[in-house]
């Protein structure tokens, strides 16, 4: 216990510094494995709920119509009652709050949020609500990792990084799809590519995706599609689908946001029973697009000739998607977009199998069409490229993928000026997401690597004493005078007023100081600091509050932006 302790300080200041280390990936490693563990309980959890009803997990067309009903209302109950319960103030859950916890809170995720977002989120899967698992994943794994930052009391700028190592890992558990998950993670939510942060993320992934192959085994969803290489001949067609993906995913990205400020004012208890009603009615109609994606690609697969049960799914998936993410039910967007792009493709193939005389394209076109779909919706045009390429598992593809993606995009984005959906959720929510550029520079600086120890202290001293110190000081040093009261006690800097006489007996300028965690970052100095644009800060650790470690001054938050930024 004993060296646990004492190695411990030395591991805080080493993770402040913005550089690789072997302490933050060996970190992420263990970081990534938790979040890999909440993962696969929450999905077996899935899995043995629904192996009571269902004959094949996610596959509700076995089910007699009534119990098919009955699901998503019994979910709704459970949901709307867990919300009472924990509070609904906590009911902000899924991806684009985990964009907010990263960008504003360092990726510490509230455990009220958790809570409900693992159990509604199972409630809802099983149920066969049209959600993704992938923003649970996301959450629980943001949860996991950076938890175990906080429980070390780690530097506030390497616990973001273990969450992004979390959320990783937990994308790469739920789709086992690794590469995929690290560039998700850099493009998505954090939104930048630093190697700092890329070496102990992609270590993470590759132990979510051992984890998940351990339990699951090494296919994927895809795995089932039969995929070919697709001639030359194919690509001015392809980049006609391309620009039909995008208007359907603008059409998509619309449809969802307009029913999310349409009933923004229901109860929540309201807006999660009428998305069971609509739930029930169109899976009452059209069985095969519940659920999550491996529904839909199921169908795409096994029936590609059949274009009227297609053409019903896919409509079907889309409605039943608004509705659920709209209307708040707990769930993710990304797997409904992997089966209403799956399906869309396969319907697109239609064409080129009249040419061919059979439907040998249909499962290549489905893959093409899920890229273009997440590229266009979710504005991830490279991670939508290498979930292709992996999932995939046909280099072939990489060529038709790269057509149909830019072209899906750019309508998207040029034709439409769409954002992506995350970021369109985060301005709904008023959930802020953007740092201001001095605040990007310095939240990837811990105060322990800029911690100055060269000062000295006086308590309650005589301003003859005051002088008297300052002038023995070494240009380095800097003093501080220690105010003790009856019921408290607070810091000063003490300095010469440059503005004052030298034989004024005002000379002496006192600056108060403030105390920051020695888990904060230098965006935390910046705030104390960046109107009077002077002064230091004392840094604390929180379990000895009673002795400063040392001090950061505002020159050296002045230095460090003018050398990286040049802001100041």
């Amino acid at each position: 216990m004993k060296s646990w302790r004492l190695s411990l300080p030395p591991l805080r200041r080493k993770l402040a510094f913005p550089v690789t280390s072997l302490q933050l990936c060996l970190l992420g490693l263990i970081g990534g494995l938790i979040a890999a563990i909440l993962i696969i309980l929450f999905r077996l959890t899935i899995i043995g709920i629904q192996s009571f009803y269902l004959a094949h997990s996610d596959d509700f067309t076995t089910l007699l119509a009534g119990e098919r009903a009955l699901l998503p209302l019994i979910a709704a109950v459970f949901i709307s009652l867990l919300g009472l319960l924990i509070g609904l103030k906590h009911y902000r859950l899924g991806i684009p709050f985990v964009i907010h916890r990263i960008k504003l809170k360092y990726g510490m995720m509230p455990l009220p949020n958790t809570i409900h977002q693992f159990f509604g989120g199972i409630a809802a899967l099983a149920a066969g609500f049209s959600v993704g698992r992938e923003g649970p994943s996301v959450h629980l794994g943001a949860f996991g990792a950076s938890s175990l930052g906080s429980y070390l009391r780690l530097p506030y700028n390497s616990i973001r990084i273990l969450a992004g190592c979390g959320i990783a890992a937990g994308i790469s558990a739920s789709f086992n799809t690794p590469l995929a998950a690290v560039i998700f993670v850099m493009e998505v939510v954090l939104r930048e590519y630093r190697i700092h942060v890329f070496v102990p993320i992609m270590l993470a992934s590759m132990i979510g995706a051992v984890a998940t192959r351990t339990v699951f085994g090494a296919d994927n969803e895809l795995s089932s599609i039969g995929m070919i290489s697709l001639s030359n001949w194919h690509l001015p067609y392809l980049a006609l689908c391309g620009v039909a993906m995008g208007v359907v995913a603008t059409f998509f990205n619309k449809s969802l946001m307009r029913t999310m400020r349409t009933f923004k004012t229901w109860h929540l208890g309201f807006r999660l029973l009428l998305a069971a009603a609509i739930t029930a009615a169109i899976g009452y109609l059209v069985p095969q697009a519940l659920g999550a994606e491996t529904g839909a690609i199921h169908y795409a697969v096994t029936v590609p000739d059949e274009l009227l049960l297609l053409f019903m799914i896919f409509l079907a998936k889309i409605v039943l998607t608004v509705a659920a993410l709209g209307l708040g039910i707990p769930g993710g967007i990304v797997g409904p977009v992997f089966g209403i792009g799956i399906v869309m493709g396969t319907l697109l193939a239609f064409v080129p199998s009249i040419f061919l005389g059979d439907h040998s394209v249909a499962g290549s076109y489905a893959v093409l069409g899920m890229a273009g779909m997440m590229a266009a919706t979710l504005h991830a045009p490279l991670a939508a490229l290498v979930a292709v390429t992996e999932l995939a598992a046909n280099p072939e593809l990489v060529v038709p993928a790269m057509l149909v993606i830019t072209t899906s995009y750019v309508t998207a984005v040029q034709f439409f000026q769409t954002k992506s959906i995350f970021l369109q959720q985060l301005d709904f929510m008023q959930l802020p997401y953007k740092l201001s550029p001095a605040d990007d520079v310095l939240q990837k600086v811990g105060v322990l690597a800029m911690l100055q120890q060269d000062y000295q202290i006086l308590e309650n001293p005589t301003d003859a004493q005051i002088i008297q110190a300052l002038d023995a000081l070494t240009p380095q040093q800097q003093l501080l005078i220690k105010r003790s009261y009856a019921v408290d006690q607070h810091y000063e800097l003490a300095v010469y007023d440059l503005t004052m006489s030298m034989s004024d007996q005002s000379m002496l300028k006192f600056i108060p100081v403030a105390s920051v965690s020695h888990q904060a970052t230098m965006a935390e100095v910046f705030a104390e600091l960046g109107e009077q644009r002077e002064g230091a800060v004392l840094i604390y650790d929180d379990e000895q509050a009673d002795q400063p470690l040392g001090l950061v001054s505002w020159e050296q938050v002045r230095t460090l932006l003018m050398r990286q930024n040049n802001l100041l």
